[in-house]
């Protein structure tokens, strides 16, 4: 196991579904960990399902559908029962194949993709779920060691001109295109990685949130390796 996890201040590592659903953000800590060493092969599910775009929802049926060895069965039990749990919760849980996500290149000192640290937005209370069962894991880095990129003077400036509107307007602009939700890592930052067969819990931007929101990032995709990846 990795004593990362414990010896952060952004992070409480838990030993149960309850507990990660139950326990509350404060502090600095806004991502919760449900840590677990999984046995099966997921390998052997992401090898027989079938990569219809770069990003292809697997449904339960589509799992239940595969013919499998005793240690792909239990891979498939253990995703099956992540899915219910949080479903039972009264989530919407997606279990995604992955190739790779798209792309925003259309600025060469912002990006909106997912790639770039960023922090997820939602009118109503709720949070992030995800965990990765097979291929490169995300990352996440404590607030303390980002800055929002329309902070920084030289991109606050470039967007301003990208701003074609009043000056009270200019805020609005920044939230329709996502800019805000964008941060920029210090020099000295140190990510850490969320590992494979982990299930996370990170705080994300609501009315109602008492804790900043986790910054995180998908990762590169390791090459010819697809992801698989639960998230809601």
């Amino acid at each position: 196991m990795n004593n990362t996890f414990s010896a952060s201040n952004q992070i409480k590592v838990v030993s149960t579904f309850s507990e990660l659903v139950q326990t509350n953000f404060k502090g600095e800590m806004n991502a919760l960990c449900w840590q677990r060493n999984l046995d099966g092969d997921f390998s052997e599910i992401v090898a027989k399902l079938c990569l219809r775009e770069n990003i292809t929802e697997v449904s339960p049926a589509d799992l239940i559908a595969l013919q499998l060895s005793e240690k792909g069965n239990v891979a498939r039990e253990i995703i099956l029962n992540d899915l219910q749990l949080l479903a039972d919760f009264g989530a919407s849980p997606s279990l995604n194949l992955l190739k790779c996500y798209e792309r925003d290149d259309e600025f060469d000192f912002i990006s909106t993709d997912v790639y770039s640290f960023h922090v997820d937005r939602s009118p109503i209370a709720t949070d992030t779920f995800l965990c990765t069962y097979h291929g490169a894991a995300s990352d996440i880095v404590s607030n303390t060691q980002a800055e929002q990129k329309i902070l920084i003077p030289e991109i606050r400036a470039k967007l301003k001109e990208l701003h074609d509107g009043p000056e009270i307007e200019f805020e609005d602009f920044l939230k329709e295109n996502y800019f805000d939700l964008h941060y920029q890592l210090h020099e000295d930052a140190e990510p850490i990685n969320l590992g494979l067969g982990h299930l996370w819990r990170l705080a994300v931007d609501h009315p109602k949130q008492e804790v900043l929101p986790c910054v995180h990032r998908a990762p590169v995709e390791n090459d010819g390796e697809y992801r698989l990846l639960l998230i809601c």
